[in-house]
């Protein structure tokens, strides 16, 4: 078995079908279908079950498929490294929405002096996206600010971060320092989508609590938020790093929520089996440069 079989596989299990994955790979059905056919005898499992054809990989074929990409992409970037030495390396980089706003650029801009031979690609999207990205060897690390749970994900925090309850000039709550998390009852909210990290530490900290919410807006975008928020639409949570202009010209008031403080932790993310060159360490160390941890 080889790195061929490897590719194979993974293009098979992202693609479902046999006929599909060999069009990607401009290569047989046959070829592809005999591929498989060698993983599953030289393992002695099966890699998937065919159903009404159509393919359901197996936990066997799961198992296999999380070695699968990182020991494929190690092998890539090697190939890389070796053929392009002196040439430009690509970094892959990922950041949720917050980092991409308020920490990434000066974390790019210092990893970039003085490394010519240097490139990076950023994406930026919510925490689940770029969990996903860097479980399937999409990205190279990532910055984020939310719950990351998966065991296969090493998660160096460099950040501690303070989420603030928002209100606009024209809200109730504008002229108060502090309410009660009942308070909070019936108000009209300005949300993070589902799978941000900011939806989901705010969602812990109402859940069971007996607080029913009117989630008047949903956004990706933090600056929507807050527009809509000074325009007196709602509510809003959003991370102190984002709202401090806003805050110092009063277009926003802070409103402290009693017995409750909404912290979390950025960090700096990357696969368990990523192989950690020089220049990915050299990222990592450059992500602490806001570090008050």
């Amino acid at each position: 078995m080889n790195i061929r079989h490897l590719k194979i596989f993974i293009t098979v299990a992202d693609c479902g079908k046999m006929s599909t994955a060999a069009e990607e790979l401009f290569i047989s059905q046959p070829s592809v279908s005999q591929a498989i056919r060698e993983i599953e005898e030289y393992y002695g499992i099966r890699l998937f079950e065919r159903l009404s054809k159509k393919l359901y990989i197996t936990k066997s074929g799961e198992m296999l498929l999380k070695y699968a990409r990182h020991i494929v992409e190690s092998f890539d970037e090697m190939e890389r490294e070796l053929k392009n030495t002196g040439q430009n390396i690509c970094l892959r980089v990922g950041a949720t929405i917050t980092v991409g706003t308020c920490l990434l650029n000066p974390i790019i801009k210092k990893f970039e002096k003085n490394k010519n031979n240097i490139l990076t690609k950023i994406t930026i999207n919510n925490t689940n996206e770029i969990e996903h990205m860097i479980l399937t060897s999409q990205l190279d690390v990532g910055i984020v600010e939310g719950v990351i749970t998966n065991k296969d994900i090493i998660k160096i925090p460099i950040y501690r971060d303070k989420m603030s309850l928002i209100t606009g000039r024209d809200h109730k709550f504008y002229k108060k320092s502090r309410i009660k998390l009942k308070d909070l009852n019936g108000e009209d909210m300005i949300m993070r989508e589902v799978g941000s990290g900011s939806r989901e530490i705010f969602d812990n900290v109402i859940h069971g609590e007996n607080v029913e919410l009117n989630e008047k807006w949903i956004s990706t975008n933090t600056d929507s938020i807050k527009h809509a928020v000074i325009e007196g639409q709602g509510l809003g949570v959003l991370s102190t790093l984002i709202i401090d202009e806003e805050i110092k010209n009063g277009k926003l008031h802070v409103v402290e929520i009693e017995d409750v403080d909404i912290y979390r932790d950025i960090c700096v993310i990357y696969h368990k089996n990523k192989f950690v060159s020089d220049y990915l360490k050299n990222f990592i160390e450059d992500s602490k440069m806001f570090s008050n941890i």
